[in-house]
């Protein structure tokens, strides 16, 4: 009897020690990642609040260029001056009408030649600014109006209120974002309020203009840090599940076995195990081949063809993204420099970049040993910039640029739309196309935002003069709308899947690839 009360104590000792190891690591685990993903989501609203202030003063800026050149004109004869208002909402981006007024009466606008109305100057933020709910012509749309004066004389200039919209809703799907000028605000939904500011529960931030009297607010809702954690970090979630089922024993063992991917990594670096696998960008127009995507595949010993997402993220975590990418592109070279004859001058060939890549001048010598591999003018290098790693702006990562630039490389920024820095990689860096993410792309026909969404990266594109790239493209109805909207290149599975090197030689043998100059 004594024996089995001892044998109890301890197995319910072992059991006790094993609950508590377990629950240790998860409750403090939980209680870190979220505060962590607190302070991120802090991080992230302000970020993206001072990039909306960023593009907002972009647009009056260009508001306060149409008043300047048109105030003098206050107090001549609407007929003499009508064209020159016309003039300025044609040269001036974002802005909707430019309107003259005299002793606080409209009398002359771009829209309708002479009009007559009574300005109010109280309804104006500082005598500058004014959000309306809308007017006569678009009763519905939100309308900015910046308010210059001198003396009688003044200028009222609109900007059309689809504009902020967009910002608000194209910066970061995920932050919810307002422009609050006096006392009336407008979200992403396009609806001007005078009630108080809502609250947002999480990361709530304010950025004023330096400029003008406006701020914007963002922040989160009360769910978001919950949904951030097991969105952005299921694996390690998993991981302190993991920990809470194993004995100290085991983890000492996982911790030890930490290092093991990248070690994995550097073998199948060693062995020539990641090797290039080729998706075709075709002219929408004619659906000829243009050229391809390069994409990193791992032909594992054992585990056979892995998927990119199962090691890019160690490959870039460790550095070895770097020879990786390096590996990729000699390859690349080594295959397809031999039958050069078969894509025509400008076919161009993609391959993804990421933040390790631009830390140093490296890069330039892998591009450069690339295009010499093939005729002069022959092949056009495109570089796609992904977000997964910030890249930030600074005095190597331009010399970098502009060397390859200079080399004729081009830059392209990949999956577009989805990430917070894209708007930010235009601003910063020499950006030539930009590449529509797939998730735009696959609501055509089924979510009229994200179409919205996506007309206005087409039209984004064109107003700064880059080209565009629509990836993911499946069906024909998306392929047509595309090429109506004026999207000149396309690549999905509707085109051609990821191809091996040599079913993607014997496909480009077996049809003409007329290039066209990227």
């Amino acid at each position: 009897m004594p024996l089995t009360l001892k044998m109890s104590r301890k197995l319910t000792d072992r059991y006790a020690l094993i609950v508590l190891s377990g629950l240790l690591p998860i409750v403090l685990g939980i209680f870190i990642l979220y505060w962590q993903a607190n302070r991120s989501l802090e991080s992230v609203a302000t970020r993206t609040a001072e990039e909306a202030v960023r593009q907002f003063d972009l647009m009056l800026n260009n508001a306060v260029l149409s008043a300047d050149i048109v105030l003098p004109m206050a107090g001549q004869d609407c007929h003499q001056v009508e064209l020159a208002l016309r003039d300025q909402v044609t040269r001036r981006p974002f802005v909707r009408s430019v309107n003259l007024v005299w002793d606080n009466q409209i009398y002359c606008t771009s829209l309708f030649g002479e009009f007559k109305e009574a300005v109010n100057p109280k309804n104006y933020t500082n005598g500058t600014l004014w959000l309306m709910e809308g007017n006569t012509v678009t009763p519905d749309e939100p309308l900015l109006v910046y308010r210059k004066q001198k003396g009688k004389s003044s200028v009222l200039v609109s900007l059309y209120g689809f504009h902020l919209v967009n910002v608000l809703g194209l910066i970061n799907q995920k932050t919810r974002l307002l422009i609050q000028v006096g006392d009336a605000w407008v979200d992403r939904y396009g609806k001007v309020q005078n009630v108080p500011l809502p609250h947002y529960p999480v990361g709530q931030s304010s950025v004023a203009s330096p400029q003008f009297p406006y701020r914007v607010v963002a922040g989160f809702g009360k769910d978001e840090v919950w949904r951030s954690i097991w969105f952005e970090y299921p694996g390690l979630l998993g991981l302190l599940v993991f920990l809470g089922l194993m004995s100290a024993t085991t983890v000492h063992w996982l911790k030890k076995r930490s290092s093991s991917p990248t070690h994995e990594l550097q073998r199948g670096l060693d062995a020539g195990e990641f090797i290039p696998y080729f998706q075709p960008v075709v002219l929408s127009e004619t659906k000829q081949w243009a050229g391809a995507e390069v994409l990193m595949r791992w032909q594992h010993p054992k585990e056979g063809l892995v998927r990119p997402d199962l090691f890019i993220p160690f490959a870039e975590h460790s550095g070895l993204i770097v020879p990786m990418t390096r590996s990729l592109m000699a390859q690349t070279a080594l295959l397809l420099a031999p039958h050069a004859n078969s894509m025509e001058p400008g076919f161009h060939m993609a391959f993804n970049i990421t933040a390790r890549h631009c830390q140093s001048l490296e890069l330039v010598e892998d591009c450069r040993d690339f295009l010499q591999a093939f005729p002069p003018g022959h092949i056009r290098l495109v570089l796609e910039l992904t977000e997964r790693e910030l890249i930030v702006p600074s005095a190597a990562t331009h010399a970098l640029f502009a060397a390859l630039h200079g080399l004729g490389v081009m830059i392209a920024i990949d999956d577009f739309g989805t990430g917070h820095s894209s708007l930010s990689y235009l601003r910063e860096f020499n950006v030539d196309y930009l590449k529509i993410d797939k998730s735009f792309v696959a609501m055509i026909g089924v979510d009229a935002l994200s179409r919205h969404i996506l007309d206005s990266i087409i039209e984004l594109s064109a107003k700064l003069d880059l080209g565009i790239v629509a990836e993911g493209v499946e069906t024909e109805e998306q392929s047509r709308y595309l090429t109506l909207q004026g999207v000149k290149f396309l690549q999905g599975y509707l085109f051609a899947r990821p191809l091996t090197a040599t079913d993607f030689i014997t496909s480009l043998q077996a049809r003409p690839a007329t290039a066209d100059h990227l």
